[in-house]
């Protein structure tokens, strides 16, 4: 098995995609909720703000495009580690497009690029966790066992285990990593059935960082040069308890993000940026 990849964590670029109107009421979403555009626009501009003022990536901002509702949540089109980017197939009819644009942006940023042309296969990044180690892919509404062998097949380096994702959207709908070797974790019942199966798959030993919702389990973490180990997380406001559980990092720079509005369409933090690592001879 792999060791811990060199540079786990580091990332100078950012790709992320402008909000369309037509998020508010034409995103997929499991629940009913009205989202309040106004609002999910200034959270996600904080968001980006983050990115390139506050952590110093170059961030690529995609245009919105209003045919193409869920656009915002780039990290469903593409899965990217070191100087690879497989463009995905998403598991929703409606976001196929959405891989397009993606797919010239991180052309641009001359990484190698592997297509899915299996028609038979789903994926989408949100159910695909990097430890640093491995990869971990949940088999989900959106994301199948042929997904999961094409992901395989172009980062070979690493071993891929599958999970089945039984409860949410996505696998990082209730996990994320919080540095080498930490997962951060939901406590549902369906999270730790999930976290087991990632233990019993993978011959490292991780450690866990439980918080009591799920959906504040995914988080962003980097560990940047000049910042150390970062962690953008949930704010107070929208998980008071998990976000509490966070101030145990002792070592990290914790950033706190609203994602209030996103959520309402089953949007999380990991959903809005494909994050990359360029070394400057690639």
């Amino acid at each position: 098995m792999a060791g811990l990849m060199t540079g786990f964590g580091n990332f100078t670029h950012a790709v992320v995609r402008a909000i369309p109107s037509s998020l508010a009421k034409e995103a997929l979403r499991t629940n009913k909720l009205d989202v309040d555009l106004a609002k999910a626009h200034r959270e996600h501009e904080v968001y980006v703000g983050v990115l390139k003022e506050k952590l110093g990536l170059k961030v690529i901002e995609l245009p919105a495009d209003e045919s193409l509702p869920d656009c915002v949540f780039v990290e469903d089109a593409a899965v990217v580690c070191g100087d690879t980017a497989l463009i995905t197939r998403p598991g929703a009819e409606s976001r196929i497009k959405e891989t397009v644009a993606m797919k010239q942006a991180l052309k641009d940023l001359d990484l190698k690029i592997v297509e899915m042309t299996d028609e038979t296969a789903t994926l989408d990044g949100g159910d695909v966790l990097f430890t640093g180690r491995e990869f971990f892919v949940g088999l989900s509404k959106r994301t199948n066992q042929r997904g999961a062998e094409i992901l395989a097949d172009a980062f070979k380096d690493y071993a891929v285990s599958t999970v089945p994702v039984l409860e949410g959207l996505h696998l990082k709908s209730f996990c994320s990593m919080g540095g080498p070797g930490l997962i951060i974790i939901g406590s549902s019942e369906p999270a730790q059935k999930a976290l087991k199966i990632m233990q019993q798959m993978s011959d490292h030993r991780y450690d866990k960082l439980t918080v009591p919702d799920d959906i504040a389990a995914n988080c962003i973490y980097m560990n940047l040069p000049s910042k150390g180990h970062v962690l953008l997380h949930c704010t107070p406001e929208e998980f008071p308890e998990s976000a509490k559980v966070f101030e145990k990092l002792k070592d990290h720079m914790l950033i706190p993000v609203s994602n209030m509005e996103k959520v309402k369409v089953d949007g999380a933090l990991t959903c809005c940026s494909v994050l990359i690592n360029k070394k400057a001879n690639i």
